[in-house]
């Protein structure tokens, strides 16, 4: 699947459009923050949250105010006109947080942080710039969510709307290149973390009938095309390539960049880092990883098959053949990446290794 150039195009101008509202309401809580008074922190702030309050709920409204014309040009360009039976109300998602909390609680959150930080014995100014990076940090946040929420809800107010692909905006955590390119029914919720600037690109039935299939390009890039909107990223590996190799051991840890340049699923090196452990194993302690270890995971699945070749006894596949087939027990830790980097002996034991334990073909 490829997207058209007019699609993302219109993507990318919404993510400016976003990223300029939490950037000023960030500059405007910013200098409401440096007006708190030391020496009675709670105090003056209490005087300055209604400004707080509205410099974050305002840029709330307009990033939500967002959605109605971004998904009426989406769905316009892919073919699907732009009738509707329901629009966002923008002012619903303003004055909550992302998390269902008053939004004015979690503006507090860095005041507590600032107190936290100069009992652990940090000095004034330390524990005031702590609380103003956590303050610009939850505005930042609380705007993207905002109009990420509208998204999700005008999505669902469209009915020619079935589902969206995830496009990763530079720079990005690994958990979120992974995703890149994903595609999620218009009911899925968008995972996300603090920061995190990732976007909807909805899909219509039209789009969809169109593309079929896995997206196999990613006409969102090269980046630095003169002329070019923006960056975004529909397919990991184009992300991935696009860092340089310090970038790329930065965000996916040394071993796990290694890994990737050495042909391994990005995917598994990833997730494997959910589960990682240390175990002792081939008497000695090695890192492991519990990802992929479950009866439906994949390295116990590779596992179940490898021993069935090896020994020529079928195992069970579920429950209904549990009365009649031996279950497969998994004894072999998953080795993480570092570990198998540690142990091989050669690139070519490395690469039989990464094979070995699910993180390549």
């Amino acid at each position: 699947m490829s997207v058209a150039p007019e699609v993302a195009d219109i993507a990318l101008a919404h993510y400016a459009r976003q990223q300029a509202l939490a950037h000023r309401a960030a500059a405007r809580v910013r200098r409401l923050w440096l007006r708190i008074n030391r020496g009675d922190i709670s105090g003056s702030w209490q005087e300055l949250a209604p400004d707080l309050m509205d410099a974050v709920s305002d840029a709330q409204t307009r990033a939500a105010a967002l959605a109605d014309p971004y998904l009426d040009a989406v769905t316009a360009a892919q073919g699907a006109g732009t009738a509707t039976g329901a629009r966002v109300r923008a002012g619903s998602l303003a004055g909550i947080a992302s998390d269902g909390r008053p939004l004015i609680s979690l503006l507090y959150q860095p005041v507590i942080e600032w107190k936290v930080r100069m009992a652990a014995g940090q000095s004034m100014q330390d524990a005031f710039s702590g609380s103003l990076a956590s303050a610009l940090r939850i505005t930042a946040t609380q705007v993207t969510d905002a109009g990420r929420g509208a998204v999700q809800a005008g999505m669902a107010g469209r009915r020619t709307i079935q589902g969206y692909v995830r496009v990763v905006q530079p720079p990005a955590c690994a958990r979120c290149v992974i995703l890149a390119g994903k595609e999620f029914g218009w009911n899925k919720g968008f995972q996300r973390h603090p920061r995190c600037d990732c976007i909807h690109l909805p899909t219509t039935l039209i789009a969809r009938n169109q593309y079929r299939g896995r997206l196999s390009g990613d006409s969102f890039t090269p980046t630095t095309r003169p002329g070019s909107t923006g960056a975004a990223f529909l397919d990991p590996r184009a992300y991935f390539s696009s860092l340089s190799p310090l970038e790329q051991n930065r965000v996916f840890g040394e071993a796990g960049a290694r890994a990737i340049r050495e042909g391994a699923d990005m995917a598994q090196v990833v997730n494997a880092r959910r589960g990682m452990t240390t175990m002792t194993a081939y008497g000695r302690r090695v890192q492991a990883t519990t990802e992929g270890t479950t009866r439906r995971g994949s390295f116990y699945r590779a596992e179940r098959a490898r021993t069935e070749q090896r020994t020529g006894t079928r195992f069970a596949r579920d429950r209904t053949e549990a009365s009649r087939l031996p279950r497969f027990e998994l004894r072999t830790p998953r080795l993480m990446p570092e570990e198998i980097f540690r142990l091989a002996e050669s690139r070519e034991d490395a690469v039989r290794l990464l094979r070995r334990f699910g993180y390549l073909t």
